[in-house]
């Protein structure tokens, strides 16, 4: 028996288990937390310790050695273990599959944690060099040269480089051979959270926001305070106060975000009220950049970071506070590879680190909201806007008796018309982007489809495109039917012929779209949204990602296009997410001192979910779907588990979910019921066929349970190795 300890070891691979280990032939035996490099099969992999024994499955004798420790300390402490633990049991994921969903790109391939990187910088002789005449022989060498000069000695790094000059390197190589620039390697900078300007003070805080902040600030210890205020209420103020508060203690706090496009706003406000300069994580990052901020967070460099979902995994070495702002958004849940919310994850966090967490929305999600009632959570409720601002007013326009020609209801177009005489901002919401959801044939009546999805293609005008939103496949745009040879025509629309129907309509307005096809190249969305608020568009189009958290001052009327979309869903929670839309996007009206106004288009104007919306706001509706969820035990009431599986035949996919029914019929309580296996509603996507198995019980221990014995005997099934699978527990999609 060796003396040496045996090295548990977590490895990127989809298997349940840590692999054991020896420790290296030199050097002292890897702590836990320190990343290894192990040989895996035929090729080495990068693992994550998780912890040392003395006994293992294995003989020593066929237990393989560490190649090498890649740290010289723990990259992990205690606390960031216990996460990465926690989320493995709890979503019953591969410990491996976990440690690198929590590490950035270049600690998962292995790099330094400090690494060198290629910079550049401007010689001494440059200093005495005569760039004007140097930019009239070749212009790009000097801008160039000037860049590196106001860098100063340190120069810059090649990828901040490019970000700033991206045609630099063709110029570098003129201004090499004049010897006045200058290649080098040097450690990657570190975060420098410098101070800024000072700080600027905010408003002064209404008594709702008084009320509130005193609320938050009753404890530093762990305690979940939902912050429910309508829109424009003022909860960002309330947050920055209390972020104020940790910062000035001395400790780190964590503000999550839903999306980037939400990061331009909110990043310059928390800069000029904090006076500190946030660090970001999110997926627009080079991986240079999110490397450096999750150092400085680990460190404490960095006392506040702001960052989406992934970021919830982010060490910290001060924690203070997280919060979790529009705590209902679905971006909140990874929904490929580690299916976690990050709100979820936020509280367990919380929990466990002993410090307070904030969830803040203008429409809680129901889960968050019966936590509230029975009590496990507080309810800090914000129920008007701030600064003396009115919530805006809601009215239906019946598409029946005044149809939309091209998205656009003669109602909604007269007060388009009212509202920019007036010098007013317009904003038009349909959440469907694209020219047409539809592609029709006006002789024979085909609808053009997906080869390799159950789907529709949607017709992309701007690039005479079909495209398949679900699998990303698409062709050129005929004008002819594949089948019969005559004249097809869109049917619907997007936001892209919305744009165009309003450019006709109004002529003489500046019309900005903004949805994911208008906003792909880097700062396109920081761009847009700074025009949108400084007014210089008038009327804005746009998805979703409008109706999240934006301030517009100017913007008073808000039309919401195809309301009905929404309105006869079969998912259970159907009717929580469009009245979250509909409120959200509503909100952006009337922030200021102008009174906002909000135009709904519906066919169905009797339809009792408008009078109860129109009436009673998010709350009755909220209150209405609790009761309704209560009697047809739906979650909150009950958890839910789902496992997918997706194969090229369907026959291999129901087979292997017919495996993991008989499995869990034979291990379940009768507390726990089995719906399926079923096809999925989109049966086939990107040319696999897709089945799903329900589990639903009231018992979270005996779900959990049932979860822990079934996913060893499903990756040790045959039928496993035709399909991807995945289980998905707190689903928040179903069809």
């Amino acid at each position: 028996m060796s003396n040496s300890p045996i090295i548990k070891v977590a490895v990127n691979v989809p298997l349940s288990r840590q692999f054991d280990y020896l420790p290296p032939t030199r050097g002292p035996a890897p702590a836990t937390g320190q990343r290894v490099l192990v040989p895996f099969g035929r090729r080495q992999q990068v693992g994550m310790v998780l912890g040392q024994s003395s006994e293992s499955d294995l003989p020593i004798a066929k237990l393989k050695r560490c190649s090498e420790v890649l740290d010289k300390d723990a990259l992990l402490s205690d606390s960031d273990l216990w996460l990465i633990r926690f989320v493995s049991d709890y979503y019953h994921h591969p410990v491996g599959e976990v440690v690198a969903a929590a590490l950035p790109t270049l600690l998962r391939h292995g790099k330094p944690l400090h690494p060198t990187i290629e910079k550049i910088a401007a010689a001494d002789r440059a200093r005495e060099f005569d760039l004007e005449a140097l930019a009239r022989r070749a212009p790009k060498q000097a801008e160039l040269l000037t860049l590196l000069l106001d860098a100063g000695g340190d120069g810059l790094g090649v990828e901040l480089a490019t970000e700033m000059l991206p045609n630099w390197r063709r110029a570098a190589t003129g201004l090499i051979e004049k010897g006045l620039i200058q290649s080098f390697e040097a450690r990657a900078d570190e975060f420098d959270e410098r101070l800024v300007a000072g700080k600027r003070p905010g408003p002064d805080l209404n008594k709702d926001q008084q009320d509130a902040l005193s609320k938050l600030r009753l404890s530093d210890r762990f305690g979940v305070y939902l912050l429910d205020g309508v829109t424009g209420s003022g909860k960002t103020e309330v947050y920055l106060q209390r972020v104020d508060d940790v910062l000035q203690s001395g400790k780190q706090a964590l503000l999550l975000v839903p999306e980037i496009g939400l990061t331009p706003q909110l990043v310059s406000r928390l800069r000029d009220r904090l006076g500190v300069e946030p660090a970001l994580l999110h997926s627009g990052l080079t991986d240079t950049a999110r490397l450096a901020a999750w150092r400085a967070a680990r460190s404490g460099a960095a006392t506040l970071l702001v960052g989406t979902r992934s970021a919830i995994f982010t060490p910290l070495k001060n924690p203070g506070l997280i919060i979790v702002d529009e705590e209902h958004d679905q971006s909140f849940k990874q929904q490929e590879g580690l299916r976690y919310s990050a709100r979820d994850l936020a509280i367990a966090r919380a929990k466990h680190l002993d410090i307070p967490v904030v969830l803040g929305s203008a429409t809680p999600s129901l889960e968050m909201l019966q936590h509230c009632r029975g009590g496990s959570y507080q309810h800090v409720i914000l129920p008007a806007r701030a600064g003396g601002a009115k919530a805006p007013t809601m009215h239906l326009v019946d598409t029946v008796r005044t149809p939309a020609t091209e998205g656009i209801s003669e109602p909604l177009a007269e007060s388009i018309h009212r509202h920019l005489d007036a010098g007013a901002q317009v904003l038009i919401f349909l959440n469907r982007r694209g020219f047409a959801p539809t592609l029709i044939c006006s002789s024979c009546g085909h609808i053009a489809g997906c080869e390799r999805c159950d789907s529709r293609l949607t017709v992309h005008a701007g690039s005479r495109q079909l495209r398949c939103h679900h699998c990303g496949a698409s062709r050129p745009l005929n004008e002819h039917c594949d089948e019969c040879g005559e004249t097809v025509k869109p049917l619907g629309e997007g936001t892209q012929r919305l744009e165009e129907s309003l450019a006709k309509r109004f002529p003489g307005a500046v019309i900005s779209r903004i949805d994911s096809d208008s906003t792909q190249l880097k700062g396109a969305m920081d761009e847009a949204l700074e025009n949108a608020t400084l007014g210089h568009a008038n009327i804005l189009v746009g998805t979703q990602m409008l109706s999240k958290g934006h301030h517009f001052p100017n913007l008073t009327l808000v039309g919401v296009v195809n309301a009905d979309q929404g309105l006869f869903g079969t998912d259970f929670r159907s009717g929580e997410r469009m009245a979250q839309a509909i409120i959200q996007v509503a909100g952006r009206a009337g922030r200021e001192s102008r009174p906002g106004e909000v135009l709904i288009q519906t066919a169905f104007p009797e339809n009792k979910f408008w009078a109860t919306l129109i009436e009673g706001g998010y709350r009755e509706i909220s209150d209405n779907a609790l009761a309704e969820r209560a009697i047809t035990r739906w979650p909150p009431f009950t958890r839910l588990a789902l496992l997918r599986s997706a194969a090229h035949r369907k026959s291999d996919a129901h087979r292997f979910l017919e495996v993991a029914r008989r499995c869990v019929a034979e291990n379940s309580s009768d507390s726990l019921r089995i719906l399926g296996p079923v096809d999925a509603p989109m049966a086939r996507k990107a040319g696999r066929y897709r089945a799903q198995l329900l589990l639903q019980s009231g018992d979270r221990a005996s779900l959990h349970r049932v979860l822990r014995e079934l996913r060893p005997v499903l990756e040790g099934d045959a039928s496993a190795r035709k399909v991807r699978w995945s289980i998905d527990v707190d689903p928040i999609e179903l069809f």
